[in-house]
Order: C-alpha cells, then sequence, then structure tokens
C-alpha cells in the first residue's frame, strides 16, 4: 500500500487496483448526501477545476443511469456514463464509471461511504480498477488523483453554496 497526501483535506490511497479517496467535510452527513445525489447539485461540483458537464440523461437511483460529457478547459471532450447500483441513504453509493462504450476496459466500480463525526462528513471513496496497470493508467494519464482533489474541492465549494 501507498499512501500520499494530496492536499490537507485529501488523503489517498493505492492499495493493488484500488485508489482509496478520503476526505473530512465540514458539513452534516445529510447534506454531504444531498449534494451527491440530487441531480441540481451534482452537476455544479462534479469534475476537476475548470471542467464543465453537459447531461444527456440523469436518473439518480439504483438501476439508474448518468450519461454527461465532461468538456476540460481545452475543449476537449470526455463522454461518460455511470451506472448505479446502490444507495443507502446516507451512508453509501455504489455505482460504475465507464466512457460509455460498451465493453469499455477501463471501467471502474467506486464505493462511496459517508460517516458523520462532531456533525462533519468522512466522505471514503475506493475505486475498484479492473487490474493494478489500468488503475497506474488511469493515474498516470489522466491525473486520477489530481481530478480526485479538484472534484472534492469544488464539492466543498457547492456545500458552502447550499449550507
Amino acid at each position: 500500500m501507498v499512501e500520499m497526501s494530496t492536499s490537507k483535506q485529501t488523503t489517498v490511497k493505492v492499495e493493488g487496483p484500488e485508489l482509496i479517496v478520503n476526505r473530512v467535510f465540514n458539513a452534516p452527513r445529510e447534506l454531504v448526501w444531498k449534494a451527491w445525489t440530487e441531480p441540481d447539485h451534482v452537476v455544479n461540483w462534479w469534475g476537476p477545476k475548470g471542467f464543465s458537464i453537459r447531461t444527456s440523461e440523469i436518473d439518480l437511483r439504483p438501476g439508474g443511469i448518468w450519461r454527461f460529457i465532461m468538456k476540460g478547459p481545452d475543449g476537449v471532450e470526455y463522454p461518460n456514463k455511470i451506472s448505479f447500483h446502490e444507495m443507502v441513504k446516507p451512508e453509501r453509493l455504489v455505482y460504475t464509471s465507464s466512457d460509455d462504450i460498451e465493453g469499455d476496459p477501463e471501467e471502474f466500480q467506486t464505493i462511496v461511504t459517508f460517516v458523520e463525526q462532531d456533525n462533519k462528513t468522512i466522505l471514503t471513496m475506493r475505486l475498484i480498477f479492473p487490474s493494478e496497470e489500468i488503475r497506474e493508467k488511469v493515474v498516470k494519464e489522466y491525473g486520477a488523483i489530481e481530478g480526485a482533489n479538484q472534484t472534492l474541492d469544488r464539492l466543498e465549494e457547492q456545500l458552502r453554496i447550499m449550507g
């Protein structure tokens, strides 16, 4: 296991094919859950700094799908598909992310847990890739660790707006 800190607030561990991202938010768990599971909120913070989202389909429930294009600051567009498998309010989300192509070899599962402690929320994201090689490719070529940190920065700002 390799542990690295990407900011004062976010820690990232690498365990085999997994990335484990932890962050504490100064917000109650119900609010953090709402930011993750309500379409009006999630579209405002999802993705790294400088990216925008254009949604074509959004159904945030077990069995639901969220299809969207992430547009980077350089104008490059990235098609995405998230398939939701489990939602246990306000404790746990399980979903699969892909490039919205059938049989995407880089498809991965994410398990998000929300733990309330002293009116703060400990958020843990376990990104489970098909192999260590694919995890390493996503980290190196796509900047997954920095992207996760920037995305959580945007979530933190959204929580301030909502709070």
